[in-house]
């Protein structure tokens, strides 16, 4: 026996592997048994077929559709974001045609679960099945407006294949609190103060950013990205003063997950203050232009483009 062909004997016995729990290595194991008896005698292609055997997987993934863009007479790019792998983009085949089983479930907002083909470069949406079609929000102007502004900024601000802890769960519980009709401006407050710390920035909202101090009158300082205390007004001359009530509001939509807050109501101008803080620290410190805000904002310019609906009662508390 020649020294190519010998070298494509495998012994039965050297693949065998120890703990049958070790799933990647019994799949590298037995793709290479399948390759190896296929393989021409040329070495410079076997690392090549071997690759694109074992890289590839199919994942059952739980996830939301961010966005989709055609691709060609009949495909979509959907970009989604996954509870286990995170941000993505994938083709999904046919889903321009009506009838095609992945048309509706790749919709934006769609909550659902997708079973996905990954490998190099882009993967492939293979099926989906919707958890939750998010109806309210394509069926009202104000609802769709505010899920697409946090859609837009926690895709900006992210990465594919990312996996950043919690980004998820904040996308989850913004899209369900708006589609189970909770203020959706409010809920819009929660996401721009949480994703700040993804954008890179760190406001110091739990003492005064100059001193330490955790007692006293408390302003906004964009020059210190944060509290400062009466004591140190005077580093910074165009700080915002706040009330205690804005003080624990600020904090509140920093640091408390968006499902333990219940139906929050506020004031309209509370609202018009924070959304003020927040965009302002984006606006100086991010960067970000985000095509959803400005619709946004022309509603907020021309509201009897907007449905009456009943008011509940206000409090900032």
């Amino acid at each position: 026996m020649t020294r190519a062909s010998g070298s494509l004997k495998l012994d039965k016995e050297k693949r065998k592997v120890p703990h049958s729990s070790d799933r990647h290595k019994v799949v590298y194991e037995e793709a290479s048994f399948s390759l190896l008896s296929k393989m021409t005698c040329d070495p410079r292609s076997w690392h090549l077929k071997l690759d694109k055997e074992v890289i590839a997987s199919l994942n059952k993934w739980e996830g939301i559709i961010l966005r989709g863009i055609p691709y060609g007479e009949s495909n979509k790019i959907v970009t989604l974001f996954t509870r286990e792998g995170g941000k993505m983009t994938a083709m999904a085949r046919g889903a321009k045609k009506p009838a095609s089983r992945l048309a509706a479930v790749t919709q934006p907002f769609t909550h659902g679960s997708f079973l996905i083909r990954t490998g190099r470069g882009m993967g492939t949406l293979e099926q989906g099945e919707p958890i939750d079609s998010m109806r309210h929000i394509r069926e009202d102007l104000e609802a769709t407006a505010y899920a697409s502004y946090v859609v837009e900024l926690i895709d900006k601000l992210t990465e594919d294949n990312e996996r950043i802890s919690g980004i998820y769960s904040l996308l989850y519980e913004a899209l369900h609190a708006i589609n189970e009709q909770y203020d959706p401006e409010a809920i819009a407050l929660f996401v721009e103060w949480k994703m700040l710390p993804i954008a890179g920035i760190h406001p110091i909202l739990h003492q005064c950013a100059n001193c330490g101090a955790t007692e006293g009158e408390f302003a906004f300082s964009f020059m210190q990205i944060g509290f400062i205390c009466h004591r140190c007004f005077h580093v910074d001359k165009h700080a915002i003063r706040i009330s205690p009530s804005q003080l624990k509001l600020i904090r509140t939509f920093y640091t408390v997950p968006i499902n333990r807050v219940g139906n929050l109501t506020l004031k309209k101008t509370t609202k018009i203050f924070m959304k003020k803080l927040v965009r302002t620290i984006y606006d100086e410190q991010v960067g970000i232009r985000l095509k959803s805000r400005s619709f946004l904002d022309q509603l907020d310019s021309t509201p009897e483009l907007l449905p009456r609906k009943e008011k509940p009662k206000e409090s900032d508390e």
